[in-house]
């Protein structure tokens, strides 16, 4: 699951305390927030590798255990000043987000070329992401005070989804997912932008907003490249 919320960097991004940063504390900064996005990547997908074979089970107890992932993301956020501590909630956390997309996996692999389509949504979500990346640091446009309007869209989003569960309309689903791709290669410029001028409180907080950035895209183009790639 992904859609979480993205109220990771404060709207005063830029006060007096994160100006004055030095160069040498930004680049250390940056490089402990890459290092962590990398563990996570490993992580979630040692979790999703979990859980496959237990993919019916977990639908099964879908509710409980996305609250144990909303309980680790919000835990999180109280401990990631706490040294070891941090980083067992934030590897919790990730390994979570691969549990909870085995179910979405085991389905997409029970499709005709369904290993195919991982593969292909992976390596689209890649480009996607490494594009953004690379955009965010080249562009002369500051895209870090965008934070209101993202999360706008981000809950307009969440709310079609939800309406969405009920309606069940899968060309509503296809522009939903749509959608969820264009905001979070936005949130990669954003975030990579926030991360590169130093205005994340922790590394861990900027690894994890790359993280579920990464996570919504394949997610999102997951489930178009099912649909389109699937018999029906």
């Amino acid at each position: 699951m992904g859609l979480y919320d993205r109220d990771y960097a404060r709207s005063d991004s830029f006060t007096y305390e994160n100006a004055a940063k030095s160069d040498t504390q930004i680049i250390s900064f940056v490089k402990e927030t890459y290092k962590l996005f990398a563990a996570s990547m490993m992580a979630g997908a040692v979790g999703a590798y979990v859980g496959v074979p237990l993919a019916e089970a977990i639908a099964a107890w879908f509710l409980p255990l996305f609250l144990l992932e909303i309980g680790l993301l919000i835990g999180l956020h109280f401990v990631k000043h706490k040294p070891g501590i941090n980083l067992m909630v934030m590897f919790a956390f990730v390994f979570m987000t691969g549990l909870m997309l085995a179910p979405l996996l085991a389905r997409t692999l029970g499709m005709a070329g369904g290993g195919a389509i991982i593969g292909n949504a992976f390596a689209m979500t890649s480009v996607v992401f490494g594009a953004m990346s690379f955009y965010a640091i080249k562009t002369t446009k500051d895209f870090t005070s965008y934070g209101k309007p993202l999360m706008i869209a981000l809950f307009v989003i969440i709310g079609f989804s939800v309406l969405n569960m009920f309606l069940g309309n899968p060309m509503f689903s296809v522009i939903i997912s749509g959608a969820v791709v264009l905001l979070f290669s936005v949130l990669v410029i954003y975030d990579t932008q926030n991360i590169m001028r130093g205005a994340y409180e922790t590394p861990i907080d900027g690894a994890i907003a790359l993280y579920l950035d990464f996570l919504n895209i394949f997610t999102a183009l997951l489930h178009l490249f099912g649909i389109f790639g699937g018999d029906d």
